[in-house]
């Protein structure tokens, strides 16, 4: 089967969701991602799940209850899980193989964090070609010393809106924008 578009939903792994490190609206970014990935399972369009697996570095070890997706996620059989090993998402892993598996050249972004594995996969992406939609309150990550998890978001997505790609695309939308484009059949 041939695919256009995919959801990615980077890094949602137990381990970068604890009391020590608490994320910006994790419940709703959760329930979002959620729907997100049943309206394109609906469309036919593949949901994969990338997990970072620090095997061998003590944190995130493959199997470990760090690596596992969190348990609100809604993950079904047919989606597709991919072990990565460094911030950008498409850097040793299955990533890039799958995708081109599938026909696969836009991708909707998600995930944790922000700052590090969201924006490492999507600078990634970009030099790729993908076409790529991020979803402005679909992504999150933790308060840093300098700037709070909100204005870390905020700051990214602005980055996001007015970069330079080569040649792929960046768009920055809202989860209703999203939404209601797949689920009119528009292009996002």
């Amino acid at each position: 089967m041939v695919y256009t578009k995919a959801l990615l939903v980077i890094d949602m792994q137990k381990g970068s969701f604890t009391p020590a490190t608490p994320r910006f609206d994790t419940v709703g970014v959760v329930r979002r991602i959620n729907e997100l990935a049943s309206i394109c399972r609906a469309h036919n369009y593949p949901v994969i799940y990338i997990q970072h697996d620090g095997t061998g570095t003590g944190e995130f070890e493959k199997n470990s209850t760090d690596w596992e997706n969190l348990d609100e996620l809604i993950v079904e059989a047919k989606d597709i899980l991919i072990d990565k090993y460094a911030n950008d998402g498409f850097y040793n892993s299955k990533l890039q193989a799958k995708l081109n598996e599938l026909g696969v050249n836009e991708l909707i972004i998600t995930g944790c964090a922000t700052d590090f594995c969201v924006e490492s996969t999507i600078q990634s992406a970009l030099v790729k070609a993908y076409q790529l939609t991020v979803v402005e309150n679909g992504h999150t990550t933790g308060e840093r010393p300098h700037l709070t998890a909100a204005k870390v978001i905020e700051h990214y997505n602005w980055v996001w809106r007015n970069m330079l790609p080569t040649n792929g695309k960046v768009d920055v939308k809202s989860f209703e924008e999203i939404k209601n484009a797949i689920n009119a059949g528009r292009s996002l």
